[in-house]
């Protein structure tokens, strides 16, 4: 594995890192606070190309490889102070987009992908519900056929983008007398759509500026033409998608990781206590040791899942092991960069506080940790 970038992939990065420092940090705290989502900031991302990134050139994408991908996002999240906005474009990226491009028909691409990357389109990914999380399969949607269609009743619930979306995937279980994997199927369905209602937005530690809620269906008629995929294959289009995004939805806190121990280090060494650096003091350039190991150690396992995916190569347990470590140490990371700030660290207004609260949804999303480290061991043979 080469992990050394040329000089057009650096300069993406670079371009990637001021495009979002000029761009995407106006009234951030102010924002925050509302739990309001940057509009202005995800179309102007789109205009940037980012949503376009792993997406054909056909469909309006860039077909930039993955490792290059990763780069960029990385570096939105190191210019981004917004957790969420970048949180909020890889969802899109490994969730909604990653499924449409293996899944969809020639017309559900050309309907639904150019959209999804020129902004003028927000796609939700819906499998979750209330009486479900980490039993992903225990679906209590259902999906009736017709004769030229299905007719779909569920509660979904904690969906990304949901109280905002335009479209939505939505897993239900179309034959009960099934194992529950194999009666899954999906469904694309517009917002539009009669007996298709969205949520408010849901309040949460964390990640406010992205909207989650709830997404209502009440014998809301899906046309044959929007199922996606075979009848039955949602279990496969789930698992899919949880592949990707469970090793690259959370590349860009390794940006905000780097950026957050940049601010810890220029912290330690201006802030005087006793008459010295507090930098100096064995009890704080031992955070940031430790925070310098997770970054780096956390940006070879994500790297890794990105190659081994890049050259066609199976990366789940790579890819349980990039999300449980990287989701851990940034929670970590950011418990040290309070700890080094001191009672400023504490206080919204410092722009500190926040990174702890964006850390702890990553321990829940795409799998909690708990499930990560089930995962891993089962791999092992346990």
């Amino acid at each position: 594995m080469d992990f050394s970038w040329n000089k057009e992939q650096l300069d993406r990065r670079r371009a990637t890192v001021e495009f979002a420092e000029r761009e995407l940090n106006n009234d951030l705290v102010d924002r925050n606070r509302a739990g309001v989502f940057d509009a202005d900031g995800w179309q102007k991302c789109a205009d940037f190309g980012i949503f376009g990134l792993p997406v054909p050139e056909k469909y309006g994408g860039s077909n930039a490889d993955l490792l290059t991908t990763m780069l960029i996002l990385e570096g939105l999240g190191y210019g981004c102070r917004d957790n969420g906005l970048p949180f909020a474009i890889n969802s899109l990226l490994w969730s909604v987009q990653a499924d449409l491009l293996t899944f969809g028909t020639e017309a559900q691409k050309q309907k639904y992908v150019p959209g999804t990357v020129n902004g003028s389109l927000v796609g939700a990914f819906a499998i979750t519900e209330p009486e479900m999380g980490s039993d992903a399969y225990a679906l209590q949607s259902s999906a009736e056929k017709t004769d030229d269609g299905y007719i779909l009743n569920g509660h979904k619930k904690y969906i990304t983008f949901g109280p905002i979306c335009d479209f939505a995937i939505i897993f239900a279980n179309l034959n009960r007398e099934k194992l529950k994997q194999w009666g899954i199927s999906a469904f694309i369905v517009d917002t539009g759509t009669k007996g298709f209602t969205r949520g408010p937005v849901d309040e949460k530690i964390g990640l406010r500026s992205v909207p989650f809620g709830d997404l209502i269906l009440e014998d809301c008629f899906v046309p044959e033409e929007n199922r996606l995929g075979p009848e039955g294959a949602g279990a496969s289009m789930f698992a899919h998608a949880m592949e990707w995004e469970r090793a690259f939805v959370l590349v860009s806190q390794l940006g905000r990781m780097e950026r957050q121990l940049k601010d810890c280090v220029a912290y330690a060494r201006e802030r005087q206590s006793f008459g010295k650096p507090i930098g100096k003091n064995q009890s704080v350039s031992n955070r940031i040791a430790d925070m310098k190991v997770r970054l780096e150690t956390a940006r070879l396992l994500l790297y890794q899942a990105a190659w081994l995916k890049q050259e066609g190569k199976s990366n789940v347990m790579e890819a349980a092991m990039a999300n449980l470590y990287l989701s851990e140490c940034f929670t970590e990371s950011s418990l040290d960069a309070i700890r080094i700030h001191g009672g400023r660290g504490i206080l919204s207004e410092m722009e500190v506080e926040r990174d702890l609260r964006d850390s702890v949804p990553g321990l829940i999303y795409s799998g909690t940790s708990d499930m990560q480290r089930n995962v891993i061991a089962s791999l092992l043979g346990l």
